[in-house]
């Protein structure tokens, strides 16, 4: 048990540092270590547990506990936050306080421009992952493009889509 808090604590160490635009930008990576390399969950499991931390209040890496808590139980919960939120929260603490220091320079915005491209290609990425983990019929796949399509294009709440989804699965599509 140990060896696997220790391997929690270390991953999502590891990931808090890498998350660069938001939580998100990290989900392939955090798919690809707990479901292929350590075996930890399978890819219903993992998509599961996305889902349910993003129907939660909170912040969107709500899934991080949810996956220690899967693992190695409370110990695996108390371990994975500590990882993935403390070391993040130390490096943006110091580099808040740099970053105000040199808000005047020009190698500061072109660093902040070069940023966000890559940011948000990395939640893509995390999106697409997403999808393709848990849309195995055309139905649920349609309702993942109709779902983006209303988020992108509409002021629709966010409950309204999660309610969208509960019915399509009440009914029995994607079962």
């Amino acid at each position: 048990m140990s060896s696997t808090l220790v391997a929690l604590f270390l991953l999502f160490g590891e990931l808090s540092l890498l998350a660069f635009g938001g939580g998100n930008t990290i989900l392939p990576e955090m798919h690809r270590q707990t479901v292929d390399v350590h075996h930890w969950l399978t890819d219903a499991e993992f998509t599961a547990l996305f889902a349910l931390a993003q129907a939660a209040p909170g912040p969107n890496m709500m899934i991080v506990p949810l996956i220690g808590l899967h693992v190695a139980g409370w110990a695996g919960l108390v371990v994975s936050t500590i990882g993935m939120f403390g070391p993040a929260a130390i490096v943006t603490a110091i580099t808040l306080r740099l970053w105000r220091r040199f808000q005047d320079r020009p190698w500061r915005q072109k660093i902040q421009a070069g940023i966000v491209p890559v940011s948000i290609g990395l939640v893509a990425a995390g999106a697409l992952l997403i999808v393709q983990a848990s849309d195995h019929e055309w139905v649920l796949g349609g309702v993942t493009l109709v779902v983006a399509l209303l988020a992108i294009r509409t002021k629709v709440h966010p409950l309204w889509l999660l309610g969208l989804g509960a019915v399509v699965g009440w009914i029995g599509f994607g079962q």
